[in-house]
């Protein structure tokens, strides 16, 4: 038995890719030294692998920015607009991940979206009629040559073809077909020119297959590899994760792949599908058993069980992880404040790496239970676990219906708000946080560490929170925000303010590109034991006559960016939360608050892959989990909710019945293609589509807000919409942020002015 990963973190252990590529983007190092910092960053992650002992060794799973960009410059995929800034080759590919906006030109960066059902974030490649789609770079043999150079023969990784195809936007009247063979010819050149270079196997990415597909989606599959692998020599592996492939089971298995990766965590009827269906001889299982996507130690037990089911169809199995590896931290070692009741329970990326090997030691004994091993593991989940709050839980299993609704009805309370708040048309405001700037994460590490008294560092953001409205007031908004600089994370922060969590010191995890996250974990039963907001949203108010919007994240999103319990159910775990958040509304309207903003920035990313599993495994509990945070509160209180990166057409009723008053979208990357949704679905909530990328440099013209606000008011009735930019400003500048919003704000007053 083997052991295989389908891909490794590549941030960096101390995210030593993220700090390289920052300092290169502000021209403090040369494209020489940013490829040596991201070297050192491979060798290590190979390094890691090699000594685990694993078996099959990816390679090509490492990015600068993202892996389905990398596959677009793969296949020459570059829209004319990036390749006309006549950059070099480094600087087009940052282009199309950030935007531009310097002496060679002015362009935005590629729309943005979430990959499949998690909090990765992938960009979306853009295909033109004239697109010339040929194997156009070297990335895949240059890293395989890399990695043979350090000793270690590696599996090469690409996106495949109809997952390539499927995620692509085609921006002419050419379709996915069109291309086909021309990327078809590509992937063929691309395996020929690796067998060449003495790699014996390739991996194609295919997280599609778990999605819902027609007949006609599976006929253009088996046309691609049926061409692509044609004459072919080398091995190819088939791998799949995120879920099951209960719609084209059989139809891969007739194809010529030598191996075929399943996920055996999320994929719910991939078992079965084995079981009834049986698996071609003389190809092998690679079966993803350990969890890629959470930090929990693996149940041996179970797994045990689980390979000899799967061992009574199929003899040839590797064992894998569930995904890439690129979704957990590097390791729990790093971990030096965590005691060992907690540690001992954690699998990070190099615990996943011992497991497997861990997991073949005992899977190759003639009688695994007798292993040390097995024996330890068998004890570790025997033993009793803290955390346990039988008060929360009795509050969770007294809700009622009447908990979930608001009264009175919305119209009712859009006309009290209107005439409460007296806004203008077309109301100014930002999503919450604003630039967190060298000054306030030192102050807040130094408090951290204890180099400066709890006196000082609330004088300083006392100081911080006065400044960011003086500077929202001289800009012109009109509903303005606090800043949020006392946050290091909109997750973490409630977190550490919550009893039933545990916080880590270095487990960093990619987000997009240069930005990583610390999910918190979900130890215990989850509940409020204080305010947590409450203090710096009443001092915000009292500095300005304008109204200040208390900033919460909500339950789903709290939930969905954490590490969650696997020992009871995710809807169980999101009411306890909503029950913690629902105190803080109540808090916040209790002190004089009057806008209340309850983020679900994450609402969209955990939604089942299938369509058939959005109601009973989501929607029937994540829904109700929003609306039993601000049911209490009175009409006159407006509540403001906010949804980042996300296709939400589809479940756009559904986020209308979550009842807020207010919605704010992130909609500039996906050209605002959401207002023929929130037209077709007769959108009650008022709503302010973003118009703006607050994840790009560039600044926008006032022009450029005009023309966006003139698109949505051609779906949206004027006195719905409200006028912000499409995320949290945390990650900007001052020097993007100021000019960007005083355009904002002069465009609204420019459409206010025609009316």
């Amino acid at each position: 038995m083997k052991t295989s990963i389908i891909g490794y973190p590549r941030i960096g252990a101390r995210r030593e890719l993220k700090f390289a590529s920052e300092r290169y983007f502000k021209g403090e190092i040369s494209e020489a030294e940013l490829n040596d910092a991201a070297k050192a960053v491979r060798l290590a992650g190979l390094r890691a692998q090699k000594d685990s002992g694993l078996d099959c060794i990816p390679s090509g799973d490492f990015s600068f920015y993202d892996n389905t960009l990398d596959a677009a410059v793969l296949l020459g995929a570059v829209p004319a607009r990036y390749a006309a800034l006549g950059l070099s080759p480094l600087d087009t590919y940052f282009a199309m991940a950030r935007g531009y906006q310097g002496e060679n030109g002015d362009v935005k960066a590629l729309a943005m979206k979430k990959w499949f059902n998690t909090n990765y974030h992938y960009m979306v490649p853009e295909i033109e009629d004239d697109a010339r789609i040929r194997l156009s770079s070297t990335k895949p043999f240059d890293l395989f040559a890399e990695a043979l150079r350090a000793g270690v023969k590696t599996r090469p990784v690409v996106v495949g073809a109809f997952t390539f195809l499927r995620l692509a936007r085609f921006t002419g009247t050419k379709t996915a077909a069109d291309f086909a063979p021309a990327v078809v010819a590509a992937y063929r050149d691309l395996i020929a020119v690796l067998q060449s270079a003495g790699a014996e196997w390739i991996q194609f990415d295919e997280p599609s297959l778990v999605t819902d597909l027609s007949v006609s989606d599976i006929a253009f599959f088996r046309r691609l590899y049926s061409e692509i692998l044609g004459g072919k020599k080398i091995k190819v592996l088939l791998q799949t994760y995120f879920g099951d492939v209960r719609d084209c089971y059989t139809d891969i298995c007739a194809l010529p792949f030598d191996a075929i990766g399943l996920d055996f965590v999320e994929g719910k009827r991939n078992l079965s599908l084995v079981k009834t269906y049986g698996f071609p001889v003389g190809k092998t299982l690679v079966a993803g058993v350990v969890n890629g996507k959470n930090i929990w130690r693996n149940d041996f037990a179970k797994t045990v069980t689980l390979v000899g089911e799967l061992r009574a169809v199929c003899p040839d199995i590797v064992l894998g992880t569930s995904c890439s590896l690129l979704h957990v931290p590097y390791t729990v070692k790093a971990e030096s404040k965590l005691s060992e009741e907690y540690k001992k329970r954690f699998a990070f990326a190099e615990e996943k790496l011992d497991e497997l090997a861990a997991l073949k030691k005992i899977l190759s004994a003639p009688v695994p239970e007798e292993t040390e091993e097995y024996a330890e593991n068998v004890a570790l989940f025997a033993s009793p676990r803290s955390g346990e709050n039988l008060a929360v839980r009795a509050r969770v299993a007294a809700l009622t219906e009447a908990d979930f609704e608001r009264k009175p009805d919305f119209y009712t309370r859009e006309k009290i708000q209107k005439e409460r708040f007296a806004l203008p048309l077309f109301p100014t405001t930002t999503i919450g946080s604003f630039p967190q700037t060298a000054d306030v994460k030192a102050a807040r590490s130094k408090h951290k560490k204890g180099e400066l008294s709890d006196a000082d560092y609330e004088s300083f953001l006392r100081d911080k929170i006065a400044e960011c409205i003086r500077k929202q007031e001289e800009i012109g908004l009109d509903v303005l925000v606090h800043g949020e600089f006392e946050r290091n994370d909109m997750v973490e922060y409630f977190g550490e303010n919550l009893d039933g969590y545990l916080f880590t010191e270095n487990a960093w995890v990619q987000s997009y590109g240069t930005r990583c996250v610390k999910p918190p974990v979900v130890w215990g039963d989850v509940s409020r034991s204080a305010p947590m907001t409450v203090k710096w949203s009443k001092f915000a108010a009292s500095v300005t006559d304008k109204p200040v919007k208390g900033m919460l994240t909500g339950p789903v999103t709290i939930l969905n960016w954490s590490f969650p319990r696997e020992d009871i159910t995710l809807r169980e775990s999101a009411m306890q939360i909503a029950l913690a958040i629902r105190e803080e509304v109540l808090d916040l309207e209790a002190n004089g608050v009057k806008i209340i903003q309850v983020d679900e920035a994450a609402l969209r990313e955990k939604l089942p892959l299938r369509k058939a599993d959005w109601k009973a495994d989501y929607l029937d509990w994540a829904i109700p989990a929003f609306r039993l945070v601000h049911s209490g509160v009175r009409p006159e209180t407006q509540i403001h909710t906010h949804m980042c990166y996300s296709e939400f057409g589809d479940i756009i009723r559904d986020i209308d019945n979550m009842d807020a008053d207010v919605i704010t979208f992130e909609a500039s990357r996906s050209d605002l293609r959401i207002l023929d949704d929130l037209k077709a679905s007769d959108f009650r909530t008022e709503v302010g589509p973003g118009v703006y990328d607050i994840h790009s440099p560039r600044v926008p013209s006032k022009e450029e807000i005009v023309a966006a606000l003139r698109k949505m008011l051609s779906r949206i009735p004027r006195e719905k919409l409200w006028v912000n930019p499409d995320c949290g400003l945390k990650t900007r500048g001052w020097t993007e942020t100021v000019p960007s919003l005083v355009n904002l704000v002069a465009a609204a007053k420019e459409l206010r002015n025609e009316d």
